[in-house]
């Protein structure tokens, strides 16, 4: 069963590529935003099981929407957080949001994601 995937980031051309490449590689991508906003709505709208959200959205905060996206009670999606930064650039930041993981944009696969999700779980 594929994973709904939500892809939050502020590159158009990011967001298509990431798309297309999870989507082929048997992920389910229910949306893509742009903005803390949008990314809000499609998550109330939608449910995803995971957001990845890039966490430098332009004037906006990915660790900021990370953290408004996993409730108190750990409802929720999973968020993973995505960079094209190396992770020890925001290792700080990183470790005190509520993410379950960091992904460089540059390893971004399905397996990737499943891999994290297993992890997870066990």
């Amino acid at each position: 069963m594929p994973t709904g995937v939500l892809i939050v980031d502020d590159n158009a051309s990011f967001l298509e590529v990431a798309r297309g490449l999870l989507e082929r590689e048997g992920m389910g991508v229910v949306d893509v935003a742009s903005t803390t906003t949008e990314a809000l709505r499609r998550v109330d709208e939608l449910r995803p099981d995971v957001v990845l959200v890039d966490i430098m959205l332009g004037r906006e905060s990915g660790f900021e929407l990370a953290r408004r996206l996993v409730r108190q009670d750990g409802a929720g999606p999973s968020v993973i957080l995505i960079s094209t930064h190396a992770e020890a650039d925001f290792a700080d930041l990183i470790a005190e949001s509520p993410a379950i993981a960091f992904l460089p944009k540059s390893e971004l696969s399905a397996d990737a994601i499943r891999r994290i999700l297993e992890d997870r779980s066990h």
